[in-house]
């Protein structure tokens, strides 16, 4: 029989009553016992939420992919800190409002210890607000806005993706040699396509060149073909697409249909991926483009994250599946570190952190703002099967050599 206070026995044969017998005793230290082993085997539960339907759909469901890909790998494993982890899915359909009551549900009646997820930077900035509020840690996985390590950043939130900046910064050299600097930019009317539209501006601005004119299109615009006749009229040397997801898919099929191309005008922008490559189709899908990962990667742990993506899905991983893998792995790990799945704790060691990001140079979360700071690659679309996606990776550019410095003036954690 386990050893007992002799207060802990007082309590118990009180609860018990005075007829009492041992082995009534022996039954209910047992059943203590029991209650706290159950205890310790609840599942570690992440709450994770993306916008599964509207816009960004193309890819939001590959970030729960990955991230679910990750969980399976630490509970074949034993788990974390001896308990399973379990993912809880929620669709922000990005929303503010659908986000911020999909949030409080996670976190208020699924108790979530922690959230990840977002793309739309509206969403995650509110979530953010309100992972702090309820002393959540959150990772932001797919929203680029820098408003999230700068004048919105928060001590609970840590920010997966590379910045606007990061990624305009990468990508405009090789927009500029290939086509030129005199561009006609399409701008969805969100925070992302206008965060998007300022870098690449600011980046152009840099390299010398010239923004003709910009338009700016309702997100979730279908039609592209009044736009891109616009800019077919402006005869720029290159139509710069600050959209995701569906919006960017249709933007480019109106690109290939009124034969921009033919005109030597060319296209690209900040971000593209697999997730828009794929609904798109090799045939429509042209131009230079920020990328975060690619499957053709050469690391060892790219290469295990790729095959583990074919076992479960059938399907190459996307750099969204990447997002989701990546991030929740660094959030179990951090756990582990911690020993603990308390909020601060987990912040505590994830601050300052590098680790394997399955590229080929260095990833860490940056401690002064929680930037993670990491490889951006640079693609060229092709209208043909090239072996492991849609792009020619043209560049990867260091993570220190492409981030901005942290805007100390205002970010302040806390």
């Amino acid at each position: 029989m386990q050893s007992i206070s002799r207060r802990r026995f007082l309590k118990l044969t009180t609860v018990a009553g005075s007829a009492f017998a041992f082995g009534g005793l022996t039954d209910l230290l047992q059943s203590s016992r029991s209650g706290a082993i159950a205890h310790a085997s609840e599942p570690i539960k992440v709450g994770i939420i993306d916008p599964l339907s509207g816009p960004y759909s193309t890819s939001s469901i590959h970030d729960v992919h990955g991230a679910t890909v990750a969980v399976e790998r630490f509970n074949k494993s034993g788990g974390v800190l001896g308990r399973p982890v379990r993912l809880v899915e929620a669709d922000d359909a990005s929303n503010v409002r659908t986000g911020l009551k999909a949030a409080s549900k996670l976190i208020k009646e699924d108790r979530v210890d922690c959230l990840m997820g977002t793309l739309n930077g509206e969403v995650a900035l509110a979530v953010a607000d309100l992972a702090k509020a309820e002393h959540r840690l959150f990772m932001v996985t797919g929203s680029h806005v820098p408003e999230l390590t700068g004048v919105g950043c928060n001590s609970h939130t840590f920010m997966f993706m590379p910045n606007a900046r990061m990624l305009s910064k990468a990508v405009t050299p090789h927009l500029v040699k290939a086509y030129g600097k005199r561009w006609f930019m399409v701008t969805a009317e969100a925070m992302d396509g206008r965060a998007a539209e300022q870098a690449m501006t600011d980046a152009l601005l840099a390299e010398g060149g010239d923004v003709l004119d910009s338009l700016s299109t309702p997100f979730g615009t279908t039609d592209f073909t009044s736009a891109m006749a616009q800019a077919k009229t402006a005869k720029p040397s290159a139509v710069i697409l600050n959209l995701y997801g569906w919006d960017l898919v249709h933007a480019l099929k109106a690109y290939s249909k009124l034969e921009l191309a033919k005109e030597q005008i060319g296209v690209g922008g900040m971000i593209s991926g697999e997730q828009i490559g794929r609904p798109l189709g090799y045939a429509d899908h042209a131009g230079i483009w920020g990328l975060i990962w690619d499957p053709k990667i050469p690391s060892e742990s790219s290469h295990r994250f790729i095959q583990a993506v074919i076992d479960k899905y059938n399907h190459t991983p996307t750099s969204r599946c990447y997002h989701g893998y990546v991030a929740m792995t660094q959030i179990l790990e951090a756990m582990q570190r911690a020993g603990t799945t308390e909020t601060g704790a987990v912040i505590k060691v994830l601050e300052g952190h590098a680790f394997d990001g399955l590229k080929q140079g260095r990833s860490y979360f940056r401690a002064s703002d929680h930037q993670h700071v990491q490889d951006v690659l640079v693609g060229r679309a092709y209208g043909k099967e090239l072996g492991l996606g849609h792009y020619q990776l043209l560049a990867t550019v260091p993570g220190d050599a492409g981030a901005s410095p942290p805007d100390q003036s205002q970010c302040r954690l806390s």
